[in-house]
């Protein structure tokens, strides 16, 4: 099956994960057990030793056909981001000759040139878009599209070089749990790559430090003709916190190693409000200085609204994997190497965020992050080209014949 006809069966499928279901609930949402299983069983189809266990986890193996190499591993997420519906996705490919792309008939979602000055150079290529009413689903399934097309390819060709390689899909990765219950040393890889990334040639091992911010403030609903001296608002509460906050340091004011603080999602009224953030930084010194503010601030608006008003939780979610990968840095040399092989040019950029493969990387599974060719992950304007699929797939096949060469 071609790349492209995988990834566009795969995005067909509702995986969207889910912040707020209970941490004891696996996969965080039971619709990622469907596209997991069918990866499973393409797998089994393809001759592969293909298991999914009780917490989603498909992996298999594909067995070495020369002697000596190291055990490789590639990996990839099903889910996909509830910041835009993953529900009835109708992906579109078209063939883009320059100019703004109208997504919905409505037009009121476009991606345009003057916001994506990237779109000039794949003028001439076919690209896979959204009809502006759901994100794509290019992060991940593009990843484990690409993965897929490359272990059938060794499948198919026998006699093509490679040690053992290792295959893992899991749930709930933009949501930050995708390597909860993953079993490093059962898995069995020497070291492997996350196929998770952005625009082709995009090589990643440096990525921010990551911590969830929970914000819950308690207020006092009184009737607004009575409330002198006695009510106390939290959405008003909020605001303070919120514009206390440093306004260079927002996603929007920040880039490369930059770091900052998002509102992720906001819920409540007067009486009652609960706010969800973000903090990142690739610096860890001033990432904990972040996690510090954000606490210290809380306490210092808890005293300015009477006190017992707001508590401020942060959790670490992950770490820079780039102190782990620094000790392994052939797994940046061979990727550079495979792309180049294919007529890519690699670019070793830092994340913006963060993936399964920085959570392994230190808990004993080496794993810096490779391109997919998504652009614009997240949103109704996602897209991918293409050339950068097949491309990609091309690369893997490239990397893992490449640790098989003596």
């Amino acid at each position: 099956m071609k790349v492209l006809d995988r990834f566009l069966r795969y995005v067909r499928y509702d995986t969207t994960s889910d912040p707020h279901a209970p941490e004891t609930k696996y996969p965080s949402t039971d619709k990622q057990l469907t596209l997991l299983s069918l990866l499973r069983d393409e797998l089994r189809e393809m001759g592969l030793s293909a298991d999914m266990n009780a917490y989603g986890y498909v992996t298999a193996t594909l067995p070495a056909n020369v002697e000596g190499a190291p055990t490789l591993c590639y990996i990839a997420h099903v889910d996909t981001s509830p910041a835009v519906s993953g529900t009835d996705v109708r992906p579109r490919v078209i063939r883009y000759e320059g100019g703004d792309i109208l997504l919905d008939e409505a037009g009121e979602y476009r991606i345009t040139e003057a916001d994506n000055p990237e779109l000039s150079g794949y003028r001439g290529q076919e690209l896979v878009v959204t009809d502006g009413r759901t994100l794509l689903g290019a992060d991940d399934k593009a990843g484990v599209a690409e993965i897929m097309a490359a272990v059938e390819y060794f499948v198919t060709h026998p006699d093509e070089p490679h040690g053992t390689v290792k295959v893992a899909f899991t749930p709930d990765e933009e949501i930050g749990r995708g390597t909860d219950h993953f079993d490093v040393a059962a898995f069995g890889a020497d070291f492997g790559y996350t196929v998770d990334g952005g625009e082709l040639g995009e090589i990643e091992y440096e990525n921010f430090n990551a911590a969830s911010g929970l914000l819950e403030i308690d207020g006092v609903s009184v009737h607004p003709g009575s409330a002198k001296g006695r009510m106390k608002n939290a959405v008003e509460i909020f605001a303070a916190f919120q514009s206390a906050l440093p306004k260079d340091q927002t996603p929007a004011t920040t880039e490369k190693y930059e770091g900052f603080y998002m509102p992720d999602e906001v819920k409540g009224s007067v009486e009652h409000l609960v706010a969800y953030y973000i903090i990142r930084d690739h610096d860890k010194a001033a990432f904990e200085a972040k996690k510090a503010y954000f606490s210290e601030l809380a306490e210092r608006i808890d005293r300015a609204w009477g006190g017992g008003c707001v508590k401020a939780t942060v959790k670490d979610s992950y770490y820079n994997m780039a102190e782990i990968i620094r000790q392994h840095m052939h797994l940046i040399d061979h990727a550079k190497a495979a792309m180049r092989s294919c007529g890519v040019t690699p670019r070793v950029v830092p994340i913006r965020g963060g993936t399964d493969g920085a959570r392994l990387s230190y808990e004993g599974l080496p794993c810096p992050n490779l391109s997919t060719g998504g652009l614009n992950f997240h949103g109704r304007r996602e897209f991918i080209p293409v050339r950068s699929l097949s491309t990609m797939t091309r690369v893997l096949i490239a990397l893992t014949e490449s640790y098989a060469r003596p």
